[in-house]
């Protein structure tokens, strides 16, 4: 009975001994956590846009003379994996132009007011908002920091491109900006005021700034 009850008890201490050590479980539980994260940051994921925490930047300038910026509101949803877009479809909605800018005669004045402004960038002249509402850009392929789409203004789709992407995320949430730059020529945005003093420049600049909650 001694020699059994003795052999009991060495199995046990050896058990015991051979078993992991606080430090070798906090090691596993560490890297387990790890391979959590990595397996977390490799998934795709689909983001919504929050619209009341997002817009495009849009400026265009008069050559030689001064340039006008402002905002849209923006929708749409994207997907990105390890913080690299894949994919998304964003509608911008024009009938929310709004200029930022202070380079405006007081409102009342004959012309050059603020809200002159929007009124011409909604008319025929320029966006047609009461016929085309929305501008849309459809993603087609991402290479490095670049995106490829489909761009869609007054009926018109051209192939564009969305440059120096960039996207943050971080409990959930998904900070993404942009730049694309568009020819208005290419969509019928094509008013002239006629005067070779007073030329629009034919590019209209975009930045992108979305703020996204993971689906």
């Amino acid at each position: 009975m001694k020699t059994t009850a003795l052999i009991a008890t060495g199995a046990a201490l050896l058990m015991v001994a051979c078993g992991p050590s606080e430090a070798e479980i906090a090691t596993q539980k560490a890297k387990r956590e790890a391979d959590s994260l990595a397996a977390l940051a490799a998934m795709e994921r689909t983001y919504i846009v929050d619209a009341a925490a997002s817009k495009v930047v849009w400026t265009g300038t008069m050559l030689g003379i001064k340039s006008h910026h402002g905002v849209v509101t923006v929708n749409g949803s994207f997907s990105a994996k390890a913080n690299t877009l894949t994919g998304g479809e964003f509608t911008v909605d024009l009938n929310t132009i709004a200029p930022e800018d202070t380079l405006y005669a007081p409102e009342g004045s004959k012309q050059g007011t603020k809200a002159m402004l929007i009124g011409h960038l909604k008319s025929p002249d320029f966006f047609d908002v009461a016929t085309y509402p929305t501008a849309t850009f459809k993603i087609t392929g991402v290479e490095g920091n670049t995106a490829t789409g489909d761009f869609t203004v007054r009926g018109v789709t051209n192939t564009e491109n969305v440059t120096d992407i960039e996207i943050t995320t971080e409990d959930g949430v998904a900070k993404a900006t942009g730049k694309l730059v568009f020819d208005r020529q290419k969509y019928g945005v094509a008013w002239s005021s006629g005067s070779k003093d007073a030329i629009l420049n034919d590019n209209i600049e975009l930045t992108i700034e979305l703020t996204a909650n993971a689906q």
